[in-house]
């Protein structure tokens, strides 16, 4: 799209411009109050509260505040939502968030964005009278792929749910200059251009990102000129210092979103009037440019712009007089909240009875689960893996609207694996659908969507290609928690992984220790078509974000053919099953390895347990197996070193070590990537041989 630049000329009210008075559209006293507002609470935290050392961590926004104020103003309705990063507090003030709860979550009190758990600037506001903010990160760059997924929802909602609520709602993601070297910032870019989304890129530019200057982030140090030819995308740029223009262009962009012709890039150059946080020095700035910089401070030049026009200097003193109040009145109180007990720490890791979120995910929308059975239905034909999975997606899809599957290729081609053939055919391209080849997209996007109530369910193709990821997978994670249940984002992440007739670095990793450190989620790893029912019903009509991991060799293996357990059938996560019973040995394990101890274990007296999840994996039933044979083996396809089964060996060793006639024993993959020679695959993965050897060794012990 064409570069919009403003015209002086049109815009300047000093030089007889177009807004010779204020525009009367804009509430100009709501701006100068909320400007006015958030330097006095700058102010207060830089002199007093981080001096006295009752707020760590602390972010000053002066220079940025005016342009930002006036959109936050801007987002009225209660389907707008915006994510922004450290310096996005007078968008919250513009939001409607209370003084006292902004100070008090900076000096980590009760209440306020976190509860104490997370840094004061890394905030959320869920707001059932407005707009909302979604839950932002300390990762720069991290907030703009879930904005996209919101406004991938918005569409959704219009579309598909035909939710008229939902219409002219707009997403906003706010970001300063360094961040659009982010890959977070290109990811959404494509996604919202591709699909002419509702969503708002609002880019702050003060010409550093700490003490990097800009152009180390982006060719000359404008990312609205570099953008000029990208197609599919309305570009704006212009001072965000100066009161008149300012207001011109955030009303432009976001009546642009707003009309629904796609998504829009706003720059505004805005001066950064104190260091990146209140412990940078800005050394590395001249003494000449940060004199000029004081010289564009957008406050006196909103005071100039608005005196004699619409507020006087007894008005403009008035409001002076409001805002110390106010901002003692925030500070005494929030200084009263108490501080947050240690008991409250452990709690909202995942969704606990009876203390639903207060946004986010299917169930606060209204979703009611169907009845569930844990008994699975007689009579069901016999199948594989895949269509189990697809048979119960399939079933999902059609009697929850709120389902929405997307990955790479899952559309059309149906999947790599096949598991989603035949799914966009019946469902449409709005619920099945292909994405850019951005897993850093793919998570972010289902994060935005969960939180707008869907059930997203992407898919990462392989084990491997889930690292690009991580950030969101960890920040999905950890939302519940760090936003003390105001915020969750209940998705089901679908990825294949481990061998499959050969090996290789890439497809065949399987790693779901990784997962199990990422607090929050839920790891699944059927080894059969039965428990993969069971497993992916619970999970896509629970309240948690869970990896449900499909196992390439399983997918189609004749042992792991079962017959269908019906559409009501649903498996708790966990609780194992004993797959073999026997008197002297435990062999604990799950996914591939499972049919290979059951072989192992012929001829043999042993409890095998498939233990189907990892988070939570079932401790009782292991402790209880091996306090009654008294030797344990675990078995694994992971590698050996930091392996969930050490974990588990940690457990028995801690809780069952009277019981043990035989030191606990792991026999799992060497530390190396899964090799390609299926000769070398079969000497790395625990052969059937070598597990039977290992049960003697260790009976006889």
């Amino acid at each position: 799209m064409k570069l919009m630049t403003a015209d002086p000329a049109a815009t300047i009210s000093r030089h007889g411009a177009r807004y010779a008075t204020p525009d009367p559209a804009v509430d100009w006293r709501r701006v100068a109050y909320l400007t006015l507002l958030s330097r006095a609470l700058d102010a207060l935290e830089e002199q007093q509260l981080v001096p006295q050392k009752k707020i760590l961590y602390q972010f000053s926004a002066r220079g940025h505040d005016m342009a930002q104020v006036m959109l936050g103003l801007r987002l009225d309705r209660p389907q707008d939502a915006a994510c922004g990063y450290y310096r996005s507090r007078p968008l919250l003030l513009a939001l409607g968030v209370d003084p006292e709860v902004a100070l008090a979550s900076a000096m980590a009190r009760e209440g306020g964005y976190s509860g104490g758990r997370d840094i004061g600037s890394v905030f959320n506001f869920p707001n059932p009278a407005g707009a909302s903010a979604l839950p932002m990160c300390g990762g720069v760059g991290a907030q703009y792929t879930p904005t996209a997924g919101w406004a991938q929802a918005i569409d959704y909602h219009r579309a598909v749910l035909k939710d008229p609520a939902y219409d002219h709602a707009i997403a906003v993601a706010l970001g300063g200059d360094a961040s659009v070297a982010a890959n977070g910032f290109w990811s959404a870019l494509t996604i919202a251009t591709t699909q002419a989304l509702p969503m708002l890129f609002y880019i702050e530019d003060n010409g550093f990102g700490i003490s990097v200057p800009s152009a180390f982030q982006t060719p000359g140090g404008d990312i609205a000129a570099n953008l000029a030819s990208w197609r599919g995308l309305d570009i704006i740029s212009g001072d965000g210092t100066d009161p008149a223009e300012a207001a011109m262009l955030v009303d432009r962009a976001v009546a642009f979103v707003r009309a629904g012709q796609g998504p829009c890039l706003l720059r505004l150059t805005v001066p950064r009037l104190q260091g990146h946080s209140f412990q940078d020095t800005q050394t590395y700035k001249s003494d000449e440019l940060v004199a000029a910089e004081w010289a564009r401070d957008p406050l006196p030049k909103l005071k100039a712009y608005l005196d004699g026009s619409l507020l006087g200097q007894g008005e403009w003193e008035q409001i002076e007089r409001q805002v110390e109040a106010e901002v003692e009145r925030a500070r005494a109180a929030a200084e009263a909240r108490p501080l947050p007990t240690t008991q409250s720490v452990m709690r909202n890791v995942f969704f606990e009875e009876g203390a639903l979120q207060a946004m986010g995910g299917q169930v606060t929308a209204g979703y009611v689960a169907p009845p569930m059975s844990g008994e699975p239905a007689p009579g069901g034909q016999r199948i594989n893996m895949v269509t189990a999975i697809r048979r119960t997606l399939d079933h999902e899809l059609g009697v929850n609207p709120r389902v929405v599957l997307f990955g790479e290729d899952i559309g059309r081609k149906g999947g790599v694996h096949a598991v989603t053939l035949g799914l966009q055919d019946k469902y449409g391209a709005a619920r099945v659908f292909d994405t850019s080849l951005s897993e850093e997209g793919i998570i972010g996007r289902a994060v935005g969507m969960a939180i707008a109530g869907l059930m997203p369910v992407p898919e990462i193709q392989f084990r491997k290609y889930a690292e690009p990821a991580t950030e969101q997978i960890n920040d999905c994670g950890t939302m519940r928690w760090r936003t003390d249940n105001r915020f969750a984002a209940p998705m089901v992440v679908r990825i294949p992984g481990g061998f499959f007739k050969c090996g290789d670095p890439w497809h065949s990793q399987t790693n779901e220790v990784a997962f199990i450190h990422n607090p929050g989620w839920k790891v699944a790893v059927p080894s059969n078509a039965e428990d993969a029912v069971g497993l992916l019903r619970s999970a896509l009509r629970g309240n948690d974000p869970v990896i449900f991991f499909e196992h390439r060799a399983m997918l189609d293996a004749a042992w792991a053919r079962r017959a269908y357990p019906g559409d009501d059938f649903a498996l708790p996560f966990g609780k194992a099953k004993l797959t073999r019973e026997g008197d002297d040995i435990t062999i604990v394990t799950w996914g591939a390895m499972v049919p290979r101890c059951e072989e192992a274990a012929q001829g043999r007296s042993a409890d095998v347990i498939d233990l189907r999840t990892l988070m939570p994996w079932d401790k009782e039933a292991v402790l209880a197996s091996v306090r009654r044979t008294r030797r344990c083996l675990i078995v694994h396809e992971d590698l050996q070193t930091a392996g969930f089964g050490a974990e588990i060996a940690a457990v028995v060793a801690d809780e069952a070590f009277i019981h043990l006639d035989a030191p606990v024993a792991r026999l799992t993959m060497p530390d190396i990537p899964s090799p390609h020679n299926p000769v070398l695959l079969d000497w790395a993965v625990p052969s059937v041989e070598r597990i039977a050897a290992r049960i003697d060794e260790l009976v006889a012990f």
